[in-house]
C-alpha cells in the first residue's frame, strides 16, 4: 500500500494509505516517532496533488513554497511493523499567507498520532512570507469550506486549537 489519495473535489478529508515498513520503526517494532512527521508531509504534498495544485508547481512558476512554522503532535497510541496506516487531512483555516491542517494519522485500532500544523507560505528566493497566488487559494479555499467542524483534542488556548475562524501562523 502506497499512498492511495481520495480525490478532494465534494471530499473534505484527504486520506493517504501507506504501510509501516521496517524502517519506520525502532527496535521495540513501533514507529519510531519522528516518522509521523514524514507520513504527514506525504500525505499534505499528495492532498495539494489531489487538488490539482502540487507544490512543484508553485515553486516552480510562482518562486514560494510552504513551510511548516508549527506542529502539535499528539502520540496516541503506537504504530506497529506491518500496520496499514490512513493519515486524514483536514484544512482548519486558511490566511493570507498560511494555512492550519489537521492530520491525523489512523491505524487499525484508531488514531496512533492527531496533528495540528501550520504551513507558512514563503519566497524560495528571500524565505519571507508571501501571498498564497490566487489557484492555489481558490482550492485551498473551497477545501476548507467543505470541511466541517471537528473535534480538536489536541487543546490549546483560544485560537490555538484548529478550529475555524482564527488565521493560521498569524497573518
Amino acid at each position: 500500500m502506497n499512498g492511495n489519495p481520495a480525490a478532494i473535489p465534494g471530499q473534505t478529508a484527504h486520506r493517504y494509505d501507506l504501510r509501516v515498513y521496517y524502517e519506520d520503526t525502532d527496535a521495540g517494532g513501533i514507529v519510531y516517532h519522528a516518522n509521523y512527521l514524514r507520513f504527514a508531509e506525504r500525505a499534505r504534498t499528495e492532498a495539494l496533488r489531489a487538488l490539482g495544485i502540487p507544490h512543484a508547481v508553485l515553486v516552480r512558476d510562482h518562486h514560494r513554497m510552504f513551510v511548516v512554522r508549527r506542529v502539535k503532535l499528539d502520540y496516541l497510541r503506537p504504530a506497529r511493523l506491518d500496520e496499514p496506516l490512513s493519515v486524514l487531512t483536514d484544512p482548519r483555516a486558511l490566511g493570507a499567507a498560511s494555512i492550519r491542517l489537521r492530520q491525523d494519522i489512523v491505524g487499525v485500532e484508531g488514531v496512533c498520532a492527531a496533528a495540528l500544523i501550520d504551513l507558512a507560505c514563503v519566497s524560495t528566493e528571500t524565505g519571507r512570507p508571501a501571498r498564497i497566488p490566487p489557484a492555489w487559494r481558490d482550492a485551498l479555499k473551497g477545501w476548507e469550506q467543505a470541511a466541517p467542524p471537528g473535534p480538536e483534542p489536541l487543546g490549546g488556548a483560544a485560537g490555538e486549537d484548529g478550529t475555524k475562524g482564527g488565521s493560521a501562523a498569524g497573518d
